[in-house]
Order: C-alpha cells, then sequence, then structure tokens
C-alpha cells in the first residue's frame, strides 16, 4: 500500500491561504524552497484539486525557461514536470504534461491509487485533503507553519467525525522562524 502524505505552508493559525487565495506571507526561505524541491524530487504521484492546480500549472511548466531562473528555480520546475500528477475537477476538461484528470469521486480513486505499487503520495491542496481526511486516508501529515496570523482564509484541517490519533515523527526548525513537524496517522 502506497503511503499519502497531506503537508502544505501554514500560518500559525491554521490556514494555507489567505481570503482570496493569498499566498504572500508563505514565501519560502532558499532552505525551505529545497525541502519542497527534494520533497517533490522524492514523491510518486501528487494529487491536486483544481484551484491548487491552476496557480502550479501556470508557473512551473515553464519557469526554468524564465530569465533569471536561480538553480534551484530550474531544479523544481523539473522535477515538478517529470512527477506524475493527478487532477481532481469537475469543472475543467483538460490537463497537460505529465498529468491525467479525474472527474469522479475523489475518495474512490485516492483509495484506488494507494492500494497501487509505486512510490509514496502527496496530497496538495486543502479542498481536496479534507475529503480524504474524512474517509481517513492521510497516513502522514506534514505541517510547516509560518510564524505569522493571517485570521481567515482557508484552513489547513478540515472538521472531522471522529478523533484521528497521530505520532509525532520530525520537528525542524527553518531560517525565519518556520517551524516543520511531521505526524503519522496511528491506526
Amino acid at each position: 500500500m502506497r503511503k499519502l502524505t497531506f503537508g502544505m505552508n501554514l500560518s500559525l493559525d491554521g490556514y494555507v491561504a489567505a481570503p482570496g487565495g493569498d499566498l504572500g506571507w508563505s514565501v519560502p526561505s532558499d532552505e525551505l524552497f529545497q525541502w519542497w524541491s527534494d520533497r517533490v524530487g522524492a514523491t510518486g504521484t501528487a494529487l491536486y484539486g483544481r484551484r491548487l492546480w491552476e496557480a502550479m500549472s501556470s508557473h512551473w511548466p515553464t519557469a526554468d525557461q524564465r530569465p533569471g531562473a536561480t538553480p534551484a528555480e530550474i531544479e523544481y520546475a523539473r522535477r515538478w514536470r517529470d512527477m506524475p500528477k493527478v487532477v481532481f475537477s469537475s469543472t475543467i476538461s483538460t490537463v497537460d504534461g505529465n498529468t491525467r484528470l479525474v472527474t469522479g469521486d475523489a475518495v474512490t480513486e485516492i483509495t484506488r491509487l494507494k492500494a497501487e505499487d509505486g512510490g509514496p503520495i502527496d496530497i496538495v491542496g486543502a479542498t481536496l485533503a479534507a475529503a480524504a481526511m474524512r474517509a481517513g486516508l492521510i497516513d502522514e501529515y506534514v505541517l510547516v507553519t509560518h510564524p505569522v496570523l493571517i485570521g481567515d482564509g482557508t484552513p489547513f484541517f478540515t472538521a472531522l467525525d471522529n478523533w484521528v490519533n497521530l505520532a509525532p515523527v520530525e520537528t525542524r526548525t527553518f531560517s525565519g522562524g518556520v517551524l516543520l513537524t511531521r505526524y503519522e496517522t496511528r491506526r
């Protein structure tokens, strides 16, 4: 069974995006950007909701060809393009690159993907992750907490019907007081 991880940058008050989808508060340091890049390089498949897919796919497919692209951006763009991706949406009809579109039930498809052979799966996007959370499919949570309060927006966690017991597996501090915490789901 493949491991499913949900990880994102979040504010100290638990939001992954400010109102209007604003991510300006979460600009990573070089060290944190490299950590995210290494994570993308190790991911077998990434699962995207429509909104985050549209944001990422509008930039990363050609980011390495932009004037002034840093070596880290070039590396991330290559890794992102190479990583197999699945987009879950009922409102778009096509995706491109190393990506396929799923318009049906997300929980059913995520369950099927977890049962396949292959590398680890990352779920990116809080709305899509909420469905997997409620279904008990997430094996690991990665919280990259920035020392900022944004007051409102898209929450990292969703309302749950049952408790989810977690075991801490890693804590690391990045520059600027950004704290990485990883937790595995206790089953």
